[in-house]
């Protein structure tokens, strides 16, 4: 995204200007373009025929291949692979927008991009608007109020968190949640964990053992998570009807 409407505060602002922003001004794409155009005439009549029967459906595995795919390229910190990677990830994002350019309740990129930059903007009063955000936790705090204003009928703090994201991430999301309410405490756990380098460790000998026991460590960890999912549920409850 190139910079906002008006300058933003230094503690906000870059220490740089990113290629294709210039004084607040977003310069033209004409490689984005074309690959609309490439993803438009593979899906069109005469194109790929292979293109041509795909639904959002049978893309979901490759979105997520993608998505795995540019997490590894983000963590070797290899420019090329980053620079493919974020290519496939962008090329899913296009095919869906033109699958659903013909679909019954249809919608395009510019649609996606409309929606996308209301929404960050709006996310951002901080830096669009009048509010004030000192730190990182002062911005999610925002984030999280505006949240219950956008969604009124969410009622839980869980509501939107995908359940199919794996095991761990799945947990460790649920977690925050529920330190929020005062169920879990941060501050404490029995293990003296002081870095992810002690923890790596832990955590495969933890899935060794149970993989040795015949256990299924995913499903183990997802069944316990699930638990204190309902634990949280219940306790926003009682507070609603205290």
């Amino acid at each position: 995204m190139c910079g906002p409407r008006r300058r933003p505060p230094d503690r906000l602002r870059g220490p740089r200007r990113r290629p294709g922003c210039e004084d607040g001004r977003v310069t033209a794409h004409p490689r984005l373009d074309e690959l609309i155009r490439t993803v438009h005439v593979l899906r069109a009549p005469g194109g790929c025929p292979w293109d041509a029967e795909q639904t959002h459906e049978s893309l979901v595995r490759y979105l997520i291949e993608e998505s795995h795919e540019l997490v590894d390229a983000i963590e070797a910190g290899d420019r090329a692979d980053l620079i493919e990677e974020l290519g496939d990830v962008l090329y899913q994002v296009l095919f869906h927008s033109d699958l659903a350019a013909d679909g019954p309740e249809p919608f395009t990129i510019e649609d996606v991009a409309a929606h996308m930059n209301a929404k960050m903007i709006g996310r951002h009063p901080h830096v669009f608007g009048d509010a004030t955000a000192e730190t990182a936790d002062d911005v999610i705090a925002v984030w999280d109020e505006l949240k219950k204003t956008e969604k009124p009928h969410r009622t839980s703090v869980l509501d939107g968190i995908p359940q199919g994201m794996p095991a761990l991430a799945l947990a460790d999301k649920v977690i925050g949640k529920a330190t929020t309410l005062g169920i879990v405490d941060a501050g404490e756990g029995p293990l003296p964990i002081e870095s992810e380098e002690d923890l790596g460790p832990l955590l495969l000998a933890i899935v060794a053992s149970a993989r040795a026991q015949g256990l299924d460590a995913e499903r183990a960890l997802r069944t316990a998570t699930r638990d204190l999912q309902e634990e949280i549920r219940a306790v926003e409850q009682e507070r609603r009807e205290g």
